[in-house]
């Protein structure tokens, strides 16, 4: 039987953290699940890289990490599983367990509540995970670590992860109206001086929609993560980045994205999503990094540096985000137009 009632959980919520009892708690609430379930390319993603691949997922077992209202478990026990696993530490798995019954999978899916760590599941391995677990700049309040405990715990030698490959991609961008609005705000607030409130707004970045037309240089991936192989410290990375300016314009910050690709058989094109400005929308939008310097620049010129990104140490949820970049100017007024700086960003 499906442990779906607060009694049941393997894992008693006075026991997590202040943060954690917070993340969890966002996602009782049917509204997430809704903005998640309506995000076309996101469940389509899933749905036909699950279809494309229905002899993989033939009489094996599978496992649906953090399965939410179980659309994922669905999916996988339609294409032939032999039985999928769906765990979920929020109460929203109460509303799941109802949505599997009445759609005929309840003799095909087990629910179980709680944190992955602390439930015992019914088989001893799996064959396939899936999980939806990315987080806004992939990693923000995401699952990863779990999916990872997950692959070590109970995954089958040879098994498969769906997704299995993820990548971070950034680009400059021309912002400065918004930009400056949101920083000269803080100057007159009802003819009060809010000035020392710039720091911290430059600290946050923001996560929105932003059109294709304002990205001005070249994309450059940032990292790529194999879900087969990575380890738990390699989420914490330096990673160098260069792009190049495509037009006369202004650079105010960095904007970032990631892609995700599921498997495929060898000599098939795998499913793949990109939460890029250049792609459909998703709920996951972009993440923007504004730059202390506006960077005047000329078509080729370089924007170069590194970006180093860490778990919050008090709250392993949230990132720890610094960028140092070197603008690399030539041509007219170069010199005067050449910079090098640096910036620290919490996402919290």
């Amino acid at each position: 039987m499906s442990k779906t009632n607060t009694e049941e959980s393997a894992t008693a919520k006075a026991d997590l953290t202040h943060s954690e009892q917070h993340y969890f708690d966002s996602y009782d609430h049917y509204g997430i699940h809704e903005e998640m379930l309506q995000d076309s390319v996101r469940t389509l993603s899933y749905r036909n890289a699950i279809v494309q691949n229905k002899h993989l997922f033939k009489d094996k077992i599978v496992l649906d990490v953090g399965c939410g209202t179980g659309i994922l478990s669905m999916f996988a026990a339609k294409n032939g599983a032999k039985h999928v696993i769906g765990v979920d530490m929020s109460s929203i798995i109460e509303m799941a367990r109802k949505i599997v019954d009445i759609n005929g999978f309840s003799d095909k899916i087990t629910l179980l509540r709680g944190k992955l760590e602390d439930v015992e599941l019914p088989f001893p391995k799996v064959d396939i995970i899936v999980s939806e677990w990315m987080g806004y700049f992939l990693l923000y309040e995401s699952m990863l670590d779990t999916v990872l405990y997950a692959r070590d715990r109970y995954l089958v030698e040879g098994g498969l992860i769906f997704p299995d490959k993820c990548s971070i991609h950034i680009a400059g961008l021309e912002d400065a109206h918004y930009k400056d609005e949101k920083l000269n705000y803080w100057h007159d607030v009802y003819g009060f001086d809010y000035s020392p409130f710039i720091p911290l707004v430059m600290e946050e970045p923001i996560v929105d929609t932003v059109q294709s037309n304002v990205v001005n240089t070249t994309r450059c991936q940032l990292i790529e993560f194999d879900l087969n192989t990575v380890k738990l410290s390699d989420l914490s990375f330096k990673a160098k980045f260069q792009v190049q300016a495509k037009r006369q314009d202004w650079i105010n910050g960095l904007i970032a994205w990631f892609d995700c690709v599921f498997p495929a058989p060898e000599g098939r094109t795998p499913v793949g999503f990109s939460t890029g400005a250049h792609s459909p929308y998703t709920h996951w939008k972009q993440t923007v990094f504004y730059l202390k310097d506006n960077l005047e620049c000329e078509t080729g010129d370089i924007l170069e540096g590194e970006i180093t990104c860490a778990p919050n140490k008090n709250h392993n949820r949230d990132l720890d985000v610094k960028i140092n970049y070197s603008f690399r100017a030539k041509g007219v007024d170069a010199n005067r137009r050449r910079r090098i700086g640096e910036n620290r960003y919490v996402m919290h």
